[in-house]
């Protein structure tokens, strides 16, 4: 059983057929005994009560709808219909396949009874609801077969079978042979059940129906029809306009019978769809999903057939390339080319794939980069969309367009230039285009986007190419503006150079905004946080915009503790910021800086001391071992460790003294303890090394540094010709 609960919408239907919502809750399924069956209940979200109690009867027709729809009408009367409206898909499936298993169904499909399913031991239902007897198509029978239509719309299984029978027996086209008997009659009543039955069969979501119905034999017999609503005072001449007033423009001529009929068909299958057919509720945009898809296959068609053609999207290209072509024809093929984009978004990406490849290697890039130079706001516009249909196809592509140009030596008209330059000098007041463009470098200069290049090397090629040829044409206006002098008060553009100020200065947090090491050492090395605070104490005590992103800088660096950006701060313009007190921003920068000073102080007295550790314990092992020595033999001399012996660091704290002194060193008593070099370690290392380095010092290293050693240099002096009082220890 489901257990989890999920949240739905629950919708009854009236006697008007009209659906209204009962109430929200949480849907479940239980075994109920005293109704001997599994049950669908849901419990209000309000208040806990039962609003919704529904057994799963084994023949009961349920159907879903979009992923998040099941509706199904009670057994015992067909007319009464429920629904559920689930807030997640996921709960929708999970109830599904719950109602598939306890009927035994195939929760793969959308509805679980099959129209030749027989229903021999159904008592609940009807035999007489499985048979359907269409009237005669007369004038006189009009209505009892728009009723008709109307009693099978609530089941799922009548509809398939009144949709067979309106196949197999031509019933379509003598309706429509009565439109005309109607309409030369001015028959209203009767066009009125034409419309409806009409609708009603278009809501049969049939493809074979609609093959019928959009032939070019009867299409617009049954635009016709739709004309005849009777919600309206007057019919509207749809006929008229899709005959008279729509043409069809052949760019090229198109000598594809075939394809010519699939345009037409399309465009008005498409007018249909869009105009003469009402907007769906919530419950009926699937009765439409086939016709959704017949208007799918034949976009696919129509740009697979063009694809095929190659001479005629050849010709189309030369004409788009050619000089002498005049703009209302140029116009006319850009028009051509976007709507076979704006196709292409509907397809399969396969098909996609295709069609953008034969595009860019029938050079369309090329081609949009001469039309946008023309002097014309409409083409440049049309081609700008077309582009952008490109760049987001492959944007790779359009960057490697740019790196063939650069090679061939046009890299100042490279085509992202030819971009700037129309975004610069667009004179659309509502920045329409210049939108577009931006949305077109935004997309090139992606990083994201390069990363489907297969080399790294050209994405910081396209980069190079970018900066060089470019980024000046691209900054010139704001070099401009700032280069003027400062307007006076209530100037407009004074206004407008402190917008430009502050799109700096947002720029500049969002450099900061990325961390990245490379940015705050440059920003350091070339005191770019300079202008920054010159720009803040310009500013004064005004609190407007200016000053509140400048402060956001300087914040996001002490919340985010950017260490080498908070010392750069601190230490270059701290003294500028120490007054100011309506923010604890600057004191709180003043506060990161020093407890990472003090923090650092303390990791560098840790280090000393961990070295100092070091040194003495292998200082003190060194003379244990040559204690040990000595008192093995009596009759040689303890020598201090010579220099290879001490650690790497020693001579950070050991200095060497000359060497005729290492001759004349003094006994060592055998009563020395390890304590004692203990002592002398830790007092040379405090502030021995000084004595110990004068040139006249010997070249052994000296252990012990005491306050009376000025008189042992004395008597050391004395003896320097004297030959050494025991001879060395040998290894």
């Amino acid at each position: 059983m489901a257990s989890r609960r999920h949240r739905v919408k629950v919708y009854v239907r009236d006697e008007d057929r009209k659906w209204s919502e009962i109430g929200i809750g949480q849907v479940s399924s239980r075994y109920i005994g005293r109704l001997h069956g599994v049950c669908l209940l849901v419990h209000s979200e309000s208040d806990g009560l039962l609003i919704m109690q529904s057994k799963i009867h084994p023949n009961t027709c349920y159907q879903k709808q979009r992923g998040v729809l099941i509706l199904w009408s009670e057994a015992e009367n067909d007319s009464d219909g429920l629904a559920l409206s689930f807030q997640d898909p996921a709960g929708c499936r999970e109830i599904w396949e719950y109602i598939c298993q306890v009927q035994g169904k195939d929760p793969s499909l959308e509805i679980t009874q099959n129209v030749l399913d027989t229903s021999e031991n159904n008592d609940e239902m009807p035999q007489s609801s499985n048979l359907i007897e269409l009237p005669d198509c007369e004038l006189n029978t009009l209505e009892q077969i728009e009723n008709l239509f109307d009693s099978v719309s609530a089941s799922p299984l009548r509809q398939e079978r009144l949709a067979l029978i309106l196949e197999n027996e031509d019933y379509v086209q003598k309706l429509l042979q009565l439109f005309h008997t109607c309409e030369n009659q001015q028959n209203t009543e009767g066009l009125y059940h034409l419309h409806n039955i009409i609708k009603a069969i278009l809501f049969l979501n049939k493809s074979h129906l609609l093959e019928i119905m959009f032939s070019d034999k009867y299409i617009m017999d049954v635009v016709g029809c739709l004309e005849y609503d009777p919600a309206l005072a007057q019919p509207t001449q749809h006929r008229e306009f899709l005959t008279q007033n729509a043409k069809f423009k052949e760019v090229i001529p198109i000598t594809n019978f075939e394809l010519r009929q699939k345009i037409h068909q399309t465009y008005r299958v498409q007018y249909i769809h869009d105009i003469l057919l009402p907007i769906p509720s919530i419950f009926e945009k699937s009765l439409l999903s086939t016709l959704t898809t017949f208007i799918f296959l034949n976009k696919v068609e129509i740009v697979n057939m063009l694809q095929e053609d190659e001479m005629f999207m050849f010709e189309v290209f030369a004409q788009l390339k050619d000089e002498t072509t005049d703009d209302d024809k140029r116009l006319e093929l850009l028009l051509f080319f976007k709507e076979i984009c704006a196709f292409s978004q509907t397809l399969q990406p396969e098909c996609k794939n295709a069609l953008f490849q034969t595009l860019i290697q029938l050079e369309i890039i090329s081609a949009l980069k001469i039309v946008m130079s023309i002097d014309d706001v409409q083409i440049k516009l049309t081609a700008t969309e077309i582009l952008a249909y490109l760049v987001e196809y492959s944007p790779s592509t359009i960057q490697g367009f740019v790196m063939e140009e650069a090679q061939e030596g046009e890299g100042n008209e490279v085509i992202i230039n030819v971009i700037i330059k129309q975004m610069i000098c667009d004179t659309d007041p509502e920045l329409g285009g210049d939108v577009n463009m931006m949305e077109l470098l935004r997309s090139l200069l992606d990083p994201e986007n390069m990363l489907t290049t297969p080399n790294e090397c050209e994405s910081s090629e396209f980069l190079n190419i970018f900066y060089k040829h470019c980024m000046h044409n691209l900054i010139a206006p704001l070099l401009s503006a700032t280069s003027e002098g400062k307007g006076k008060e209530n100037d407009p553009f004074e206004t407008e150079k402190n917008n430009l100020v502050c799109s700096v200065v947002r720029f500049v947090r969002k450099i900061i905004g990325l961390k990245d090491e490379l940015y705050n050492c440059y920003i350091i090395k070339e005191n770019l946080f300079e202008t920054v605070v010159n720009t803040f104490l310009l500013n004064g005590t005004r609190y407007n915009m200016l000053n509140s992103a400048i402060i956001d800088i300087f914040e996001y660096i002490r919340v985010e503790n950017i260490k080498p950006l908070v010392a750069h701060i601190v230490e270059k313009f701290y003294k500028a910021f120490e007054s100011i007190e309506y923010v604890q921003t600057f004191k709180g920068l003043k506060i990161k800086y020093e407890e990472e000073k003090e923090k650092q102080n303390k990791i560098r007295e840790n280090l000393h001391s961990i070295i100092s550790s070091k040194i003495f314990c292998k200082c003190a092992k060194i003379m244990k071992v040559k204690k040990e020595m000595c008192l093995k033999g009596n009759t040689k001399e303890l020598m201090p460790p010579m220099e290879n012996e001490l650690p790497d660091h020693s001579d950070e704290f050991i200095e060497n003294k000359g060497t005729k002194e290492s001759e004349d060193t003094a006994d060592i008593p055998e009563t020395t303890s390890s304590s004692d070099f203990r002592f002398s370690s830790c007092h040379l290392a405090a502030g021995g090394s000084n004595r110990m380095n004068s040139p006249q010092r010997s070249s052994m290293h000296v252990l012990v540094d005491y306050p009376d050693d000025d008189d042992e240099e004395e008597e050391e002096k004395e003896d320097k010709a004297s030959p050494p009082k025991r001879p060395h220890l040998s290894s």
